[in-house]
């Protein structure tokens, strides 16, 4: 479904900080819409003057965690009660490995372009690590890299759906359907920006302020089989009763993974800023990334390849840092990405032709 222009004017008039700022750095933190950051506000004001105790407050916490908690899930067309909150995609990878109970023994298989926030749980887990060779590989090698990993001991496939640093789609599906492994599937770069559809993965973790324009501290953990994951991190969230030497029920469902409070405020915003999303985002996300890719590849190296996500990565002339800067100064919010020399330029539905003419016109 796409969207006339005056739809995406106001879709775009949303988010204040659009009107003198070409902010193309969702891939870190997604622009906070008018309307969210009222939400915030609200929750905030309503716990200065009512406090924070009390049943009335603790029902609207409840019905906050389960709008959001229905919202997420259906976004990744998935059941709410498989659906756990989480405070960030790497609170979910926490959750998953250590419940996996993983031994020195064990493998999981990764990439080579994850975020610490896959890699240091897996590190922690005290598996043993293989690490795919994938970056810089089209589709079919990226496949065989994974698939050639896998050995008896694997007991985990852990990869992200997009790459936070080339911007690919990377196999996550076929690795899934090859590989015959429980999988963990980091959504931090894809979830919010393009469609998901997580049936068909064991564990899905979601970034709430990043595609989703949510605040901080406010994600989801997607798990197909709660009963089969040991609850290693409990919270009072997630037992319904509990004895006074620690022995507890957990709740039903994936909410038995729920690490703890998340703040009504950040609840309230993300529910807003969910509800607010247009049904026509995907294309509009991706066919703005297909532009920005076309007019930096007219003039630098492009490491992305045609057809991907929303996230265009490529190589400056010049020292990424500081061609970062330079841009920032000049109202163009992207990032560099460290240990390379690449800047990587996050575009949404939000994102317009004038964004990436700034874009351009400074470098």
């Amino acid at each position: 479904m796409s969207a006339d222009p005056e739809a995406r004017a106001k879709a775009r008039d949303a988010f204040p900080v659009l009107r003198h700022t070409a902010f193309l750095n969702a891939g870190t933190f997604g622009p906070l819409a008018e309307a969210t950051a009222d939400a915030v506000a609200a929750a905030a004001r309503a716990e200065l003057e009512g406090g924070r105790g009390g049943a009335p407050y603790y029902e609207r916490l409840k019905e906050a965690r389960g709008r959001v908690r229905s919202g997420i899930a259906g976004l990744v067309g998935v059941d709410a009660s498989r659906m756990a909150l989480t405070y960030s995609t790497t609170s979910g990878c926490q959750i998953v490995l250590a419940g996996l109970e993983l031994a020195s023994e064990d493998e999981v298989v990764t990439t080579d372009e994850e975020h610490f926030g896959l890699l240091g749980p897996l590190h922690a887990s005290g598996a043993r690590v293989r690490v795919a060779p994938t970056r810089g590989k089209g589709h079919d090698e990226a496949l065989a890299a994974i698939l050639g990993a896998v050995s008896a001991r694997s007991r985990l496939v852990a990869m992200s759906h997009v790459s936070w640093i080339t911007g690919n789609l990377l196999p996550v599906a076929e690795v899934k359907e090859e590989s015959g492994l429980p999988m963990l599937v980091d959504g931090a770069q894809s979830a919010g920006a393009i469609p998901v559809d997580a049936t068909g993965f064991d564990f899905y973790t979601i970034s709430g302020q990043k595609w989703l324009c949510g605040p901080d501290a406010a994600g989801a953990l997607y798990v197909a089989d709660p009963q089969a994951l040991r609850v290693a991190l409990p919270s009072y969230w997630g037992r319904s009763a509990h004895e006074v030497d620690g022995g507890f029920e957990p709740v039903e469902g994936a909410g038995r993974f729920d690490p703890g409070t998340i703040p009504l405020p950040s609840l309230a915003g993300l529910a807003a800023a969910l509800a607010a999303a247009p049904a026509w985002r995907f294309e509009a996300a991706r066919e703005m990334a297909a532009r920005c890719r076309d007019l930096l590849a007219e003039r630098l190296e492009v490491v992305t390849a045609p057809g991907q996500a929303t996230l265009v990565t490529f190589r400056p002339d010049g020292d990424a840092a500081e061609v970062v800067e330079r841009l920032r100064e000049n109202g163009v919010i992207v990032r560099d990405l460290p240990g390379t020399e690449w800047v990587r330029v996050s575009c949404g539905y939000w994102t317009s032709e004038e964004d990436l003419e700034r874009l351009l016109a400074g470098l």
